[in-house]
């Protein structure tokens, strides 16, 4: 509405309605194909599309939320399935921090960073971006901008494939808050057994972040 009173041709979607598949997991969905066809038309007579993200549908067309993260994952995805130059992602924040500027002082800004350091920072708390977007971005090579939402000249933080064959320096710090640490003992801690925990656990769509295994 505010597009079309500006006076640009605009058009507006839902999850449902491009569609977004997702694997009808309440709450916490992931997303199967996306079917960019009528975005697409749109977007070649000039149109521009406005997409309502953190939404899906399921096969039986049950509408499913994408869950934590959901917003930059839909982003990504759309920008994936459209083979886009790159997809910019606006927040309150003008980038991405060496640390929490809200913790630490005399941070630094980075300007670019690799999927795998994203990745990283992201796995261990850092809130900028979800890791669900991050892994979408390095799958597909669609190159991540973070940017402000507040400040007309933000440059924000571009995440990319790294064009270095090494590099050792540090690039950020991150800490995650709330850990649930789980240890499981047993004499016979057979390769069977403990498969059948972590297959128990992705069925009921909980993420492990660390595997520590030691086999006697």
């Amino acid at each position: 509405m505010c597009l079309e009173k500006l006076g640009y041709d605009a058009i507006s979607y839902t999850g449902w309605q491009v569609p977004i598949i997702t694997n009808g997991v309440f709450g916490n969905a992931r997303i199967k194909n996306i079917d960019v066809t009528r975005m697409q038309s749109d977007l070649e007579t000039g149109k521009i599309v406005v997409l309502a993200g953190f939404q899906g549908v399921d096969e039986d067309l049950n509408i499913n939320t994408l869950g934590r993260g959901g917003s930059d994952t839909t982003a990504v995805a759309i920008a994936a399935s459209l083979d886009a130059d790159r997809c910019e992602i606006y927040t309150d924040v003008d980038g991405v921090y060496s640390a929490d500027p809200r913790i630490v002082k005399d941070v630094s800004k980075i300007d670019t960073i690799s999927y795998d350091e994203m990745l990283e920072l992201a796995s261990m708390g850092a809130k900028v971006l979800h890791n669900r977007c991050v892994e979408i971005g390095k799958k597909y090579n669609i190159p991540i901008c973070v940017k402000s939402t507040f400040e007309k000249e933000s440059r924000g933080t571009l995440v990319t494939k790294s064009e270095q064959l090494e590099d050792l320096s540090i690039s950020g710090v991150a800490k995650e808050d709330k850990i649930a640490r789980i240890t499981l003992i047993g004499k016979n801690n057979k390769i069977g057994r403990i498969y059948r925990v972590f297959k128990l656990l992705a069925d009921n769509n909980i993420n492990v972040d660390i595997i520590v295994q030691a086999l006697r």
